[in-house]
């Protein structure tokens, strides 16, 4: 309960001033003039001035509240370095004995932790949001306990309370870390691309020689070595090796006694993607499918086209001088025999052998196959022939044999078992909406996967691997038709895109493929493979753990997928059915470890703006004490926080000491005593008699 009087006045205090200054005239003048009831009136007048400021006395029933500190943990990864887990969990325990002995406070703790944005510490708006969930004037401090690594610094304007900052960490901690400043996301399969990377050395690092060793692998493969200078942006050349994702891990030699390794390695990806795709198209004699195969290369612009087209067989006699059959001499010594592994893929259209292209020129192209290279048939009624590719020195590459059948009827191609499941048609439309074709030449599958059927169940689209390279084999000439949306059309430039894009090897394609996904903090590790799919997939993380992960079915992709998890992060690797690969988790340069130092530079601002003070733990707790608000709250060896004495108003009572019958009682009171006491003086003294 508190007790205190107050004044309401009824008239303004400038008004209130006047009217006390006449009648203190008034009644000087009385005094002067020698009334004998100046005293009275001077009472009355008194009463009357103390009435016009209302005095009363309140009564006010309060609720002391309690004052609130806020601790504020740091544990991001950046805490685990060294001794400042140990140092961070002492400090806890020792700061909360403190604050839990004092009278009336109440402790908020909140813990910092990493976040899946790689932005680092965001120590100052858990302040912020703190402070905005507690009363104001019941915050009476605010501690930290961090090594000082803030990323999100910034003026704390709504504290009114002092900050204290209680930094973990060794003072002459010294750390070594890796800086890319610059890579491209995508570059050309096999060209050779600069990479601007930045050796910095932190802290009074002892032996300091100015160079470092750099180690170079791509997708855990063989390492590269380079020497590199410290302190200074350095360019290093860098090839992809294949199309799709490339992983390099980049890594510096440790330094004895740093602070971390964690800053020593980075994980770069970059994208390859092929320059322009080199192929040659091959056709034999001419359908409405050639132009259809030309217009299709051609209005691609990443595609670099030679086509070779036989128009006059040399056995046909038409009189035309063998001179004027074509301006220039065609290359095809060069083409066939020279230049042959400068093509990506070469594509024979409807091709029969007729003496224009030696065995020795077929025999190198198979060649060309085995050793890495790519081949697509498009096989008309001359494949069944006695001058089909088959009976030529390709005939050992190619997947199929023909039976010296054309069927010729009516059919819609239809996706095979394999070809549900394989990944270049298994995106394909539905086969509901095709046009149908109309012959088709039937072939015995020695090897490979049928992926489409067409008349009579027989097979219609094949692909193999022969050796290091890739075939496939289309045994019908009217995909002419899907061009030309007969009936409808169909997916032919979709198919033979996908084709395209599976001899070369692209990743996404592979039916025998091993794939580890990112989805936020889990990777998905799909199995794709036209066999039987193994039970499980073996996991090797950075540390050298092992794990072992089942697969399951997958709905979306067809295949069998394995979910991992953890809190590692680095270059894993994963095997599973033969099939290895590798993958990344978390971000490809920590920002927690860009700078491992403890520093108290980055929040003395904020400290020195709330009047609070910074203390390293290796040094000891400071104790704690209570200062006034706007006085000082550290010292050498010791921190405060600020009492606020807040409370909640449960009733207020006001006692007015000037009622009005009281007023006017004791000042009619007064001027009437006054009157009587001057009329009495002057019936005493009575008339005076002067003699003359």
């Amino acid at each position: 309960m508190i007790t205190d009087l107050t004044f309401d006045p009824l008239i303004p205090l400038s008004l209130w001033m006047g009217l006390a200054a006449v009648g203190v005239c008034a009644i000087g003048l009385s005094f002067a003039k020698g009334l004998q009831g100046w005293a009275w009136r001077f009472l009355a007048l008194t009463v009357l001035l103390l009435a016009l400021l209302q005095p009363s006395v309140v009564r006010e029933e309060r609720n002391d509240l309690e004052d609130i500190v806020l601790v504020i943990t740091d544990e991001t990864r950046s805490q685990s370095i060294g001794e400042r887990p140990v140092q961070t969990a002492e400090a806890e325990q020792r700061i909360m004995a403190l604050l839990s002995a004092e009278p009336n406070l109440r402790i908020r703790q909140a813990r910092v932790t990493d976040g899946d944005d790689n932005r680092g510490t965001r120590l100052i708006s858990e302040v912020e949001a703190l402070l905005a969930e507690e009363p104001a004037d019941q915050i009476s401090g605010v501690i930290l306990i961090t090594d000082g690594e803030v990323h999100d610094i910034a003026p704390l304007d709504s504290l009114t309370a002092p900050l204290h900052v209680m930094l973990s960490g060794d003072k002459q901690g010294y750390d070594r870390r890796l800086i890319v400043k610059n890579a491209p996301a995508y570059a050309i399969v096999g060209e050779t691309i600069s990479v601007t990377l930045r050796v910095d050395e932190l802290g009074p690092i002892p032996d300091q020689t100015g160079m470092v060793e750099l180690s170079v692998a791509v997708d855990g493969g063989r390492e590269q070595r380079f020497r590199l200078p410290t302190n200074e942006d350095v360019e290093v050349n860098m090839t992809l090796p294949h199309g799709g994702t490339n992983i390099f891990e980049l890594r510096l030699a440790p330094l004895d006694g740093e602070l971390t390794e964690q800053n020593n390695s980075v994980l770069l990806s970059i994208n390859a993607i092929r320059d322009r795709l080199r192929v040659l198209l091959v056709s034999g004699e001419p359908h409405p499918g050639t132009r259809t195969w030309r217009n299709l290369l051609k209005s691609d612009s990443s595609v670099d086209l030679v086509h070779f087209t036989i128009l006059r067989p040399p056995g046909k006699q038409d009189g035309v001088p063998v001179d004027e059959l074509s301006l220039i001499a065609f290359p095809t010594r060069e083409l066939f025999l020279e230049k042959i592994d400068d093509f990506d893929l070469i594509i024979f259209d409807r091709y029969q052998r007729r003496g224009i292209l030696p065995a020795s020129y077929l025999e190198n192209i198979a060649r060309y196959v085995e050793d890495g290279g790519a081949v697509l048939v498009s096989a008309g009624p001359d494949f069944a022939t006695v001058s089909s590719l088959y009976r030529s020195p390709l005939g050992r590459v190619l997947p199929v044999e023909p039976t010296s059948r054309i069927i010729s009827k009516p059919f819609v191609p239809a996706l095979s078992e394999d070809g549900i499941r394989h990944p270049v048609s298994a995106e394909l439309p539905s086969p509901e909406t095709w046009g149908r074709w109309f012959q088709q030449v039937q072939v015995t599958p020695k090897s490979g996967h049928v992926l489409m059927t067409g008349a009579e169940d027989q097979p219609l689209l094949i692909l193999d691997r022969v050796g290091q390279g890739r075939i496939s084999l289309i045994a019908s000439d009217h995909t002419w038709l899907w061009d030309r949306k007969f009936e409808g059309g169909g997916p032919q430039l979709e198919l033979l895109r996908r084709l395209a894009h599976w001899m070369m090897a692209e990743p996404e394609l592979e039916e025998e493929a091993l794939i580890a996904e990112q989805m936020d903090a889990t990777v998905r590790i799909l199995r794709r493979t036209m066999g039987d799919p193994p039970n499980e997939v073996v996991i090797r993380s950075p540390s050298g753990k092992v794990s072992q992960h089942s697969f399951s079915p997958s709905q979306e992709t067809g295949g069998h997928e394995a979910i991992f998890q953890s809190e590692e992060q680095g270059l894993f690797q994963m095997e599973a059915g033969g099939l290895q690969g590798i993958f990344a988790m978390g971000p490809a340069s920590p920002k927690e470890f860009e700078n491992p130092l403890s520093t108290p530079d980055i929040l003395a601002p904020v400290v020195a703006a709330s009047g609070g003070g910074m203390f390293w733990i290796s040094d000891g707790i400071p104790r704690l004490r209570q200062v006034e608000s706007g006085r000082n709250a550290a010292g050498r060896n010791w921190f405060a926080i600020t009492p606020r004495r807040a409370f909640d108003t449960l009733d207020i009572r006001k006692i007015p000491l000037a009622p009005a019958w009281l007023v006017a009682l004791l000042s009619g009171g007064f001027l009437l005593i006054g009157w009587l006491f001057e009329g009495r003086r002057a019936n005493v003294a009575g008339p005076r008699n002067d003699r003359p």
